[in-house]
């Protein structure tokens, strides 16, 4: 595609402007960095420190004090809890609380640690699979996956030092209810 020829009597080509002397360039740069500066000064709030508490002029960028002060609580964050009810989506807040504070402790890569969390939490034993803390040949596991059946999803976590920080989700169940794919470990505890 060709590109179009600009014919208009507007366009006209740039004729190079003689160099300015140095010194003339410096002053200029110098006088700019000046107008710059006082500018940016200009726009800056003062300090608590000018302000003249008697003075009865209010910077506008703040809001007259009223009369009474009055305090605004403080919003709590909300601890996340067990909704029994609620779906999967509704449970991991809690389910990644649990496993968040077992990561954090000395079994961080125990299975039976986030099973015995878990279920102190109220989620149900039963419902849960657990892949081994050993390799075959006996070998810390590089990391371990825990899950809880819930709803006809799963809640699944997995730790360790191959993942970095604790991975809680929710996926899709699997075969026949179940949440872990591959060979897990009695939970007969």
């Amino acid at each position: 595609m060709s590109r179009p020829e600009h014919s208009s009597p507007s366009v006209r080509s740039r004729q190079p402007r003689p160099a300015l002397p140095r010194a003339t360039r410096s002053i200029a740069v110098a006088g700019a960095v000046l107008i710059g500066a006082t500018m940016l000064a200009a726009c800056t709030a003062p300090s608590p420190g000018d302000a003249d508490p008697t003075s009865s002029r209010t910077p506008s960028a703040v809001a007259p004090e009223s009369p009474t002060p009055t305090s605004t609580p403080t919003p709590s964050v909300a601890t996340p809890a067990l909704v029994p009810d609620g779906t999967a989506d509704d449970n991991l807040p809690y389910f990644a609380s649990i496993v968040a504070a077992v990561a954090a402790g000395p079994d961080s890569v125990a299975g039976r640690a986030y099973i015995d969390a878990l279920v102190a939490g109220g989620f149900d034993k039963s419902a849960m699979q657990v892949t081994n803390d050993q390799s075959t040949v006996g070998n810390a596991a590089e990391s371990i996956q825990f899950s809880v059946l819930w709803a006809g999803e799963c809640l699944v976590g997995q730790v360790g030092p191959a993942t970095g920080a604790p991975v809680a989700v929710v996926l899709p169940a699997v075969g026949a209810g179940e949440c872990l794919i591959g060979q897990t470990r009695p939970i007969d505890w």
